[in-house]
């Protein structure tokens, strides 16, 4: 497994692109999260074709702004086969379809949607509810000889590192929204975090750099130069 991000900012902090990923995982290539500055980085470093899977981890505009622009250059652009679109349940692949079919009129054309569970060795966090109220959105966990953790937009942390720790152990590499301000509940505060760190590496990402506190003991993904697209 190697993940490789093409940006690390959140809705609002453009310098750092929509955090998003691409993950090759058994000899796919999977995006994660196609945000509106996706679109651009994946052509002018010429990634797109690279990408063969798509997983959302929820459908703020951040996340999912270019997705529509990503299932049409593959289609007219490189005329390549259609990618697949990893759902996780029903109920989030029709809100996905409905959100494309505005854009694209008949999604189907441009993409295949295939159940999560047909593909082996990604586990699914349902964390409804914990970014925004109402909302649905979720953490995927990655699976081969180690583990890698994308926490998807989080509020609480509980119910993912719950999830981890009945899991068998593994070597796992955690990758977590952050958060420097408390008042921002949609993300998790980085103190919330520190009690998780024994048997895991983590990152930050989903955050502006520049507001790292001096005591926090998380390393940024935007700093890690080997972690960055």
């Amino acid at each position: 497994m190697k993940i490789k991000f093409l940006g690390t900012g959140g809705a609002f902090d453009i310098d750092y692109l929509n955090s998003a990923a691409l993950l090759t995982f058994r000899g796919k290539c999977l995006l994660i999260d196609c945000g509106f500055t996706v679109y651009q980085t994946l052509v002018q470093k010429n990634f797109m074709h690279r990408v063969s899977h798509i997983l959302i981890t929820h459908l703020h505009n951040d996340h999912c702004g270019s997705l529509a622009n990503l299932l049409l250059h593959k289609s007219i652009v490189e005329k390549a086969e259609r990618p697949v679109i990893l759902y996780p349940s029903e109920q989030f692949k029709n809100q996905l379809y409905e959100f494309l079919k505005v854009q694209v009129k008949d999604p189907d054309k441009y993409a295949d949607f295939v159940p999560l569970e047909q593909f082996d060795g990604i586990r699914v966090v349902d964390t409804y509810g914990q970014h925004s109220e109402g909302l649905q959105t979720y953490a995927y966990i990655f699976e081969d000889e180690y583990r890698i953790v994308y926490s998807g937009d989080l509020g609480k942390p509980e119910a993912l590192f719950d999830k981890l720790s009945r899991l068998p152990s593994l070597p796992t590499c955690v990758y977590h929204d952050i958060t420097f301000n408390p008042e921002n509940t949609g993300h998790t505060y980085y103190k919330k975090l520190l009690p998780y760190l024994n048997g895991v590496d983590m990152f930050g990402y989903h955050c502006d750099p520049t507001q790292n506190p001096p005591d926090n003991p998380i390393r940024l993904v935007f700093y890690q130069k080997d972690l960055m697209a």
